[in-house]
């Protein structure tokens, strides 16, 4: 063995791990691992970041899309606290990540010395909502075992984050270690008994569904899930913004349960008889607020299948509840013989009937105002999009028109095309969509609103420093649409808080190095997004759209007036 830095050591173990890219803001507290991203920067690549959440969510789209733990690089305090973000996203969207912290010397610690905080306290698994394991690196020799055992964490059982804190001293000192193998994630089979269950459960069953999601999928798994779909004749949906689970052009597919749920598909859910849930935690999004599923008993028999067994019977008590990875679970169902004729044919034809009509822009029942056709602007994504092309988006109403109206690719066809934070992140959409650029080389492609843009914008300079391209579509009402929505709900007509002001987005984006236009019309739009995908770098398509297209279905009048006339005069 020969004598290296520990920052060296760091970064040879995350090469021994198989990363090629960790995205970050640099910091003189862990300048040691950027000597050794230097070193090494013909085997791995930092990419250099504009604020710490920008990278925490491109280091969460990484585990996302690769299946693989996320890396993020951020320096103690502020650095930190700006990266939580991400750490939340990667904590309730179930996705591998490992955020590396910078911190004081050991010699000063616990003094309150400059940016100094209590990580543990911070992130550790107490918050239930940061981080599964905070762990704090005192001694470089064990540096291959901490980062090991940090991978190992991410990915086994229910995928989330892990945060590694790295004194600045100990980072510079001298140590002979090597790093460990390539870790593996660990694979849970389902029981036999319990599959041999599930298989009577479904004998039963007149109206069985799917609703698939979480992390941890391959494209080997969605492949098995599609191959148990056909074979049963079972109905899939995909839980909220896992619309990539299983591919919405099969004929099995029955819609995204999440916000914004198809009122036909929120009705099949409470008519069935049997959900079978498989990977989701089965979060407040998907369950309606634990009322379209109702918490802790459901109506329906309930099939919980999920890589962590806490997660089992944690907030649903499941009629038969299955601790199994994605991998195994799918593989084992795929081999689950079916009977030769299955009662439910019909249903889930109809189930899939109820999703091409609410595709249907016609299905909704209002005209919305204004000169962009929203569903006709999608329609044009789903004509020129490769069938590769990676979707991203942050959170706002302005996405609803991405899960209504775009048909994802699954992962059956061996791409994850969506990126989206179940957490409801706003900010998340661009620095993802570049991450997913940089990591992939794939058409990335996001949608933001004018509000959601703002949180993360900056980071167009990092994809033009890197040489990633990616088109954003920006709509820009001059509102904060989803809270200007609930506040039209509960308060009408007391707007407050949730009006923009908004820059010259097309010059803010020119001014980064991205190509612009700015469109007003529905027939701008197929051009500009054919000049977009046939430039050399990224391009923002700024829609003007009117703030009274607030949802899919409805305008911002119709809500504050329909709120006006429920209350007693």
């Amino acid at each position: 063995m020969t004598q290296k830095i520990a920052g060296h050591l760091l970064v040879e173990c995350l090469i021994a791990q198989g990363v090629t890219h960790a995205f970050g803001v640099p910091g003189e507290s862990y300048l040691a691992v950027l000597d050794g991203f230097h070193a090494h920067a013909d085997r791995i690549r930092f990419v250099t970041n504009r604020q710490e959440g920008g990278a925490a969510f491109m280091a969460e789209a990484q585990g996302k899309l690769t299946g693989r733990p996320g890396v993020c690089f951020v320096t103690r305090g502020p650095g930190a606290t700006n990266a939580s973000i991400g750490l939340h996203t990667a904590f309730q969207d179930s996705t591998p990540m490992v955020l590396f912290v910078g911190d004081v010397a050991s010699d000063a610690r616990d003094r309150e010395a400059f940016q100094e905080v209590d990580y543990l306290s911070f992130f550790g698994p107490s918050t239930k909502g940061m981080a599964k394991r905070v762990e704090r690196i005192d001694d470089p020799r064990r540096i291959p075992e901490y980062v090991a055992r940090a991978f190992a964490t991410t990915m086994n059982g229910r995928p989330g984050p892990v945060v590694l804190v790295l004194p600045e001293d100990m980072l510079t000192q001298t140590v002979d270690a090597e790093p460990l193998p390539r870790v593996e994630p660990v694979q849970a089979w389902s029981d036999p008994g319990a599959l041999r269950t599930l298989r009577e459960l479904l004998l039963q069953a007149k109206a069985p569904l799917v609703i698939a999601g979480g992390g941890g999928w391959t494209p080997q798994a969605a492949a098995a899930l599609q191959r148990f779909a056909e074979n049963w004749q079972l109905p899939v949906a995909n839980a909220f913004r896992f619309q990539d689970c299983f591919d919405n052009h099969h004929p099995n597919y029955a819609g995204d349960v999440g916000l914004g749920i198809n009122p036909a598909l929120a009705a099949r859910v409470r008519e069935s008889d049997l959900l079978i849930a498989i990977g989701p935690r089965l979060g407040e999004a998907t369950t309606g607020g634990y009322a379209l599923i109702e918490a802790p008993v459901p109506k329906q028999k309930l099939v919980h299948i999920h890589a962590s067994a806490e997660e089992l019977n944690r907030v649903y008590q499941a009629t038969l509840a299955i601790n199994a990875s994605m991998n195994a679970a799918a593989r084992s169902l795929e081999v689950l013989t079916a009977p030769p004729g299955l009662a439910w044919g019909q249903w889930t034809q109809a189930c899939h009937a109820d999703y091409l009509a609410n595709i249907d822009p016609a299905n909704g029942g209002t005209v919305l105002p204004g000169s962009i056709d929203m569903p006709a602007l999608i329609a044009t994504l789903q004509r020129h999009l490769p069938a590769d092309a990676v979707l991203t988006n942050g959170a706002g109403n302005f996405a609803s028109w991405l899960h209504r109206f775009y048909r994802y690719h699954g992962l059956a066809k061996g791409h994850k095309t969506q990126l989206a934070p179940t957490n409801g992140a706003m900010g998340y959409g661009v620095p993802a969509g570049i991450g997913a650029a940089i990591l992939s080389g794939r058409t990335a492609f996001t949608i933001a609103g004018d509000g959601d843009f703002l949180m993360n914008g900056q980071e167009l300079a990092t994809a033009v420093q890197h040489g990633a391209k990616s088109i954003v579509l920006l709509l820009n009402n001059g509102t904060y649409g989803t809270i200007r929505m609930h506040q039209e709900r509960e308060y009408p007509a007391h707007v407050s808080g949730s009006d923009l002001r908004n820059p010259d987005f097309c010059a803010l984006a020119r001014a980064y190095g991205y190509a612009a236009e700015h469109i007003t019309h529905t027939a701008e739009f197929e051009p500009a997004l054919l000049r977009a995908l046939a430039a050399p770098t990224g391009t923002v398509i700024e829609v003007a759209l009117d703030p009274e297209v607030i949802t899919t279905r409805g305008t911002l009048s119709a809500i504050r007036q329909s709120a006006q006339t429920s209350r007693p005069a």
